[in-house]
């Protein structure tokens, strides 16, 4: 017990040298991108004591995040279009994500846009969707977009979060997170697939 008070007493003293620093957008612009690519660490435990404690860049907060997660997509991207059957493969072998993999796959073959939309909102390893979009040849212009939205639900939506409720943001966070990211991203695909439906019955074929 005494252990653990210990170490979390050292994580805060770390996370509010952090927030204090003059080095704070970077930090977070790293962690975002290394959380994107390979850490397991979810990237709120850092973001929301930062929000919190920083509350005047709220929102400057949430666009660095979602700007390192951006560019942790066009390299996991461009590794499935250039590096898949050397770095791609491995990685997706030595992090046990085959069957993950395989299934985004079909989901990815009948939706593209809209698969990639709901992966990023949802709690599954948007690693996946990098490199399934880099090895189809997917447009990287749509992927980037498509990234650009389910990030910037996510981290905006932590914003708007950390405004509201301040420091009880935390505890939501971690009782709510799984239940409000799948809703979500049910609720996107939902309406994504019903713009789509619309679209083919107004727009001509052909």
């Amino acid at each position: 017990m005494n252990d653990s008070r210990k170490q979390n007493s050292r994580t805060q003293k770390w996370l509010d040298r952090v927030s204090s620093s003059d080095h704070m957008l970077w930090v977070l612009a790293l962690f975002s991108f290394f959380e994107t690519i390979i850490l397991p660490i979810p990237i709120e435990l850092l973001l929301i004591p930062m929000m919190v404690a920083n509350q005047h860049r709220i929102w400057l907060l949430a666009t660095v995040t979602t700007a390192g997660c951006l560019a942790a997509s066009l390299l996991g991207y461009g590794v499935g279009m250039v590096l898949y059957q050397s770095v791609g493969e491995w990685f997706i072998a030595s992090t046990g994500m085959e069957s993950e993999y395989g299934a985004f796959q079909n989901f990815f073959d009948q939706y593209g846009f809209i698969a990639i939309l709901v992966i990023g909102i949802v709690p599954i390893p948007f690693q996946i969707a990098m490199i399934t979009a880099g090895v189809s040849g997917y447009p990287i212009y749509l992927f980037v977009l498509a990234a650009l939205i389910a990030r910037g639900i996510r981290y905006f939506g932590l914003a708007w979060l950390v405004k509201k409720f301040g420091e009880k943001s935390h505890e939501l966070w971690q009782r709510h997170a799984v239940l409000v990211s799948v809703s979500v991203g049910a609720i996107v695909l939902a309406v994504s697939l019903g713009l789509q439906a619309i679209a083919g019955m107004v727009l001509p074929s052909g």
